[in-house]
């Protein structure tokens, strides 16, 4: 969605939509004769047995830093705004990947400068504990507000939107449009 609120400029908003299910396969990436390098095509396989291919690329940021593998259980972030093949099983480049554990939350969207996710179901609430980091884990100068962030948190308020304190913060800057 683009916005233009008076003499403002433009701003752009990335959406952000995820499968969740099994890493089945993984395979090197090949471009004519020659292997892609640190390209992968993850093949996952959802709750309801649905397939889906995940382009992993050394720009799509893992969440810890996790290898992952077949037999893993993952969510896959795809930006919803870029073009994608209509090929059947569908695939996406991945711009987020995480490893489901027992206890941690994850959110990938756009958050406004009430720190509010786009679709309005959750509100973070920061305090100097909290790490704001970029996807190569430098400090995050400056305010995570109005970016499309990575968020890490283990609890919520049942409030609509639910708040909570995230673990961690990590904000995509410009990665979503890759």
């Amino acid at each position: 969605m683009d916005f233009t609120f008076g003499d403002r400029t433009a701003f752009r908003r990335s959406r952000f939509g995820f499968v969740t299910g099994t890493i089945v396969e993984l395979v090197p990436t090949r471009v004519g004769n020659r292997r892609a390098d640190g390209c992968m095509l993850f093949t996952v396989e959802d709750m309801d047995g649905n397939i889906v291919n995940f382009m992993v690329t050394p720009s799509t940021y893992v969440v810890d830093f996790e290898t992952l593998s077949e037999g893993m259980q993952c969510t896959f972030w795809y930006s919803m705004d870029v073009p994608m093949p209509l090929i059947y099983p569908p695939q996406y480049n991945a711009v987020v990947a995480v490893v489901l554990k027992n206890g941690q939350m994850v959110n990938v969207g756009y958050y406004d400068t009430s720190l509010v996710n786009e679709d309005q179901t959750l509100q973070l609430n920061l305090d100097k504990r909290v790490a704001v980091r970029t996807t190569n884990n430098q400090y995050f100068q400056g305010s995570p507000a109005n970016h499309n962030l990575v968020v890490i948190y283990d609890n919520s308020t049942r409030s609509i939107p639910a708040q909570t304190t995230p673990l961690k913060i990590v904000v995509l800057c410009d990665l979503c449009g890759k």
